[in-house]
C-alpha cells in the first residue's frame, strides 16, 4: 500500500444494547478532514421488546450528522428539537457550547414486528471561533438531498461539496460526504471532484485503489486530495467524506471535542455537576465514565 494512505478496520465498540463498529479515531489518523469520530450501526435487528434507547448525553465542540440506510430514530435535545430520522434523511446537531440529546426508537415502531436498523453516526470538529456557538438542530428529508446517476452510479450528497454539486447541508467548514451506490462493476474518476483529505467507507462489496481491496466493515483513507480513480464491484456502495483538515490539533474526552484540554476538563466537571441543559422531560443521565481510558 501506498505510504500516503491508511486502511482501517471496523473496531466493535458496546453502547449497552446496541453493538457499533468504530472506525475513527484511531491512533495513526485521529481525523479525516474535520470529521473526528464514526461509528457504524448494524446492520442490526430490533423490536418485539429490543429497541434502541441511548439516554441522555452531552456534546461540545461539535457537531453530529446522523445518516441511515434502514430503519429510524427518535432524536431529541436540549434546544428543544424533537425529529424523527428516517433512511435517507440527515440529522445535523451543532453542540457548540453545550448540549444535550437522546437517541431512541419512535414509539411507532414499538410493537412486536422485528425491523432493521443500519447506518452511520458521524461528528464533525466545528471550527476553533465556532466551537463555544449556540446549539442547533437541523434537518434534511431525504428528498432535499442531491441525487443523480452517472454510468451506472447513484450519487447522494448528504453534506458539503463535490462532483460539482452542493448540498443544502454545508456545515462549518469545508467538508463533503457522499453515498455512492454502483449497480455495476464501474471506475470512477475522482480528480477536481474532492477538495482534502479523503476517506473511504466500505458499506457493502468492495473496490479497488492503485491495486490495494478494501471490503465491508473497511476504511481507506487518503492523506492526499490526489486520488485519481476507484474501482468498484458491482452493488458496492461506499461513503466518500473528507475535506480541508482544521489547522488546530482536536482532543477528544468521552462526548466532548476541543482544541483545548482545559475546556475538556470543564465540560466533564459541568456534566458530573448536572450544569449541562436538559431534555425536556427526561431525566435520564448517563455519567461521565471512569474505568475506561479516554480518548484525550
Amino acid at each position: 500500500m501506498a505510504n500516503n494512505k491508511l486502511l482501517v478496520d471496523e473496531r466493535q465498540a458496546d453502547l449497552g444494547n446496541f453493538m457499533v463498529g468504530r472506525l475513527l479515531p484511531f491512533r495513526q489518523k485521529r481525523q479525516v478532514g474535520a470529521f473526528t469520530f464514526i461509528d457504524h450501526m448494524g446492520p442490526a435487528k430490533f423490536g418485539n421488546g429490543t429497541y434502541l434507547d441511548v439516554n441522555q448525553h452531552p456534546h461540545i465542540g461539535l457537531s453530529t450528522l446522523t445518516y441511515l440506510f434502514e430503519g429510524e430514530i427518535e432524536h431529541r435535545d436540549s434546544t428543544g428539537s424533537v425529529q424523527v430520522i428516517k433512511a435517507g434523511d440527515v440529522g445535523f446537531m451543532t453542540a457548540g457550547k453545550g448540549v444535550t440529546h437522546t437517541e431512541r426508537t419512535p414509539q411507532n415502531q414499538r410493537t412486536r414486528e422485528i425491523f432493521s436498523m443500519h447506518g452511520y453516526q458521524i461528528w464533525v470538529a466545528l471550527p476553533k471561533d465556532k466551537e463555544e456557538i449556540e446549539p442547533r438542530f437541523d434537518f434534511f428529508e431525504s428528498s432535499q438531498i442531491p441525487t443523480w446517476k452517472e454510468n451506472n452510479v447513484t450519487f447522494k450528497l448528504p453534506a458539503g461539496n463535490a462532483f460539482g454539486k452542493s448540498a443544502p447541508l454545508q456545515g462549518y467548514s469545508s467538508l463533503f460526504m457522499v453515498d455512492i451506490y454502483a449497480h455495476k462493476e464501474t471506475t470512477i474518476d475522482l480528480r477536481n471532484q474532492l477538495k482534502g483529505e479523503v476517506a473511504f467507507v466500505i458499506v457493502r462489496g468492495s473496490i479497488t485503489s492503485e491495486g490495494q481491496k478494501v471490503e465491508a466493515g473497511q476504511m481507506l483513507i487518503s492523506k492526499t486530495d490526489e486520488e485519481c480513480e476507484i474501482c468498484l464491484d458491482k452493488d458496492t456502495q461506499l461513503l466518500l467524506f473528507g475535506g480541508e483538515p482544521l489547522p488546530e490539533e482536536r482532543y477528544l474526552s468521552w462526548n466532548f471535542v476541543s482544541h483545548s484540554k482545559e475546556r475538556l476538563k470543564k465540560a466533564k466537571e459541568d456534566w458530573q455537576n448536572k450544569k449541562f441543559p436538559k431534555v425536556e422531560n427526561d431525566d435520564t443521565y448517563i455519567p461521565f465514565p471512569t474505568m475506561k481510558k479516554l480518548r484525550e
